[in-house]
């Protein structure tokens, strides 16, 4: 076992219950940063990776993005010694003739990101950032800033950073605001709303709804707009404002009552700004509709900074956070990933603006709402998901979503069949073997013997069905190969196995193929911290069970599993269970994992080839070890298929 003193963190003792002791998380954050930080206080180094932006930007978004928090914290009546850095750094980034230039912008440039926790942070806290500035250095700003304008952006969120870098440009009086610029890019960032709060992140024709759509980036954006351009764009603001009531309640799904979101998309490695669109709600005054009081609020956004404060993982030595999920991970990271750019996690603490009499600090904090969400699953469909919460496991089912453009591990990151805020996901730390793949709820295909292994990336044809007694599921087909096409249906639980979802694949290929199917990865060692050792099919002690149609794993994170269903085996179907041990730093919330997986043989056919498949997933909760006793009663029972989905099969 680890031992106790390696799993600390600089935070573990902070309650992060009042003002007081966010804003103490917050300096905590902030003071290991001046070591790291120019003499000038234009950049902040953090480390030596690369990105596929220059270096100049990537030291810029190590300034930049502290600076969410750090205004929220000086708007909000608090004061900070360090702030003079950024104040200088202001300066400096923006002097031409100084050797902490941050550069001109470009079209698509990097800067151009950074330019919305600058833009916010001169319209909040303008008195301490912007005043102190001489008029040649407010001039020099005021030009870096507006340079922008006149830049071609992605047609994606980042229109919103040209937003808030006129709204600060405005608030501070600058001939280099651009209304009509600002204007035409709210109009158009409105074209990406698609109905009940939700906003895709790009043009029409694309599905990507992450944490974009939310926290990191539109819904955040939206909110914060709202307050700070009521009175220039009420209807605006209103409308934003709406938007976000509906898209709340859609929103609380991702997020369980032990504090943990679900890990989904894209730029993991921001962590806690996964919950800042609760900080926004509170931000803009936004009363939620039931369940969701300022009390329901205030618990979903502490009780996930708590659980990042405590994660040893999430920290280097020095006190600054690591680049990675649960621990350092550059397998995770895509090529915009500097180890700047984790302080966008800074987003969620925008409370720390609002005064201590405001409902959000005012309210006594109330659990997550379980009773009032008591629909489950529940059917989330512009993201094309269903949310599960069963026996405290709270995880999502998807199909449909893609990224519209070429990012590391977009197959793992949106293509999965499922993903878990106990359990997380997993990523390929290579491109050849299974135990490389990192293939957790994917049916993962080879088509070479297994020397090589393809899952779902793209994914056509996804939708939603119902059957007659009213229970939906999820339905899509993909192609890994011109000559092999797979539909998936995806089914929640019921209530006869809580604990199972369904997966039912219908295989059509004409090439020889082998199989394997991976339920969900969990933390693969033994009381003694070494792998799990194989055990008894009906023993709950830890370890791994395999054999003909069944997986297995039990260990202190919970209990994972896979199993062969009759229907399948009624075809002549037939796999062979194993607990793979997946290569090291695959799962994204621990390094070492074991995938209880299926493993199939499939020739060339000119019929249909059917698999069946029910998935087991049961996490310990947070600070308990291993599963509740007696879920092997669990275990033992086995979902049934929808009749409509069974007729097909048979």
């Amino acid at each position: 076992m680890s031992l106790a003193c390696f799993e600390v963190t600089p935070f573990r003792s902070n309650p992060l219950e009042t003002k007081e002791d966010v804003r103490s998380f917050l300096t905590g954050l902030l003071d290991p940063l001046a070591p790291h930080t120019s003499p000038g206080g234009a950049r902040i180094k953090l480390g030596h990776t690369g990105t596929h932006f220059d270096e100049v930007a990537a030291q810029l978004e190590g300034f930049a993005r502290p600076l969410w928090g750090l205004a929220a914290l000086l708007v909000g009546g608090g004061t900070y010694p360090g702030a003079e850095r950024w104040s200088r750094g202001l300066a400096s980034g923006t002097d031409p003739d100084g050797e902490e230039f941050w550069g001109n912008m470009r079209n698509k440039d990097q800067r151009m990101v950074e330019c919305s926790p600058i833009g916010f942070s001169i319209s909040v806290a303008g008195d301490t950032l912007w005043k102190p500035l001489n008029d040649k250095q407010k001039a020099n700003f005021e030009k870096w800033l507006g340079g922008l304008n006149d830049k071609e952006m992605p047609n994606t969120n980042w229109l919103w950073f040209r937003v808030f870098a006129n709204l600060g440009l405005s608030r501070v009086g600058s001939s280099r605001f651009d209304e009509k610029r600002m204007k035409a890019d709210l109009d158009h960032l409105d074209t990406f709303y698609v109905g009940d709060g939700w906003s895709r992140d790009g043009p029409e024709g694309i599905v990507q709804l992450d944490y974009y759509s939310s926290s990191f980036a539109i819904q955040y954006a939206q909110l914060v707009y709202s307050k700070l351009a009521r009175d220039i764009d009420p209807e605006r603001s209103e409308e934003y404002r709406k938007r976000a009531s509906k898209f709340a309640q859609d929103f609380v799904h991702y997020f369980d009552d032990e504090g943990r979101s679900i890990p989904f998309g894209r730029s993991m490695v921001y962590r806690f700004a996964m919950s800042s669109f609760w900080a926004a709600v509170a931000f803009a005054d936004l009363e939620l509709p039931a369940p969701l009081t300022w009390g329901v609020i205030k618990g979903i956004l502490l009780r996930n900074l708590r659980y990042w404060a405590r994660e040893p993982g999430a920290y280097n030595s020095d006190g600054t956070l690591t680049l990675g999920f649960c621990y350092p991970n550059h397998n995770l990271t895509e090529n915009y990933n500097s180890p700047g750019s984790v302080y966008w996690c800074c987003k969620s603490f925008l409370v720390l603006a609002l005064p201590e009499t405001h409902p959000f600090w005012s309210a006594v904090e109330e659990p997550y709402p379980l009773d009032g969400l008591s629909k489950n699953p529940v059917v989330l469909s512009h993201p094309l998901h269903i949310s599960v919460r069963t026996g405290g496991h709270t995880y999502v089912l998807s199909s449909g979503q893609q990224c519209s453009y070429p990012v590391k591990q977009s197959a793992a990151k949106y293509g999965k069949f499922g993903y878990s805020s106990a359990f997380g996901y997993s990523i390929p730390v290579g491109s050849l073997t299974l135990e490389e793949l990192g293939g957790d709820s994917t049916l993962a295909l080879s088509d070479d013997a297994g020397e090589t292994w393809k899952a779902r990336r793209v994914t056509l044809e996804a939708r939603f069905e119902t059957g007659e007694n009213g229970q939906t599921w999820l339905r899509s087909a993909w192609e890994p190969w011109p000559d092999v096409r797979i539909e998936t249906w995806l089914v929640p639980p019921d209530t006869t196995a809580p604990l199972w979802h369904l997966r039912i694949h219908r295989i059509r290929s004409a090439r020889a193929l082998l199989s394997a199917e991976g339920g969900w990865a969990i933390y693969g060692q033994g009381e003694d911290a070494r792998a799990l050792d194989p055990g008894a099919e009906d023993s709950e002690v830890f370890g791994t069970f395999e054999s003909t149609g069944v997986a297995r794993a039990a260990s202190r994170a919970g209990v994972s599993g896979v199993a062969v269903l009759g229907a399948e085996l009624e075809r002549g179907g037939s796999r062979d269970g194993r607990a793979l041990r997946t290569d090291a730093n695959t799962n994204i919330v621990v390094p070492r994992a074991v995938l209880p997986t299926l493993m199939g043989t499939h020739a060339p056919a000119g019929q249909d080839q059917w698999l069946v498949t029910a998935v087991f997933g049961l996490p310990s909760r947070i600070g308990t070890i291993g599963a509740p006793s007696n879920w092997l009663e669990e275990w033992g029972k086995r979902p049934v298929l929808p009749q409509e989905i069974s007729d097909l099969v048979k």
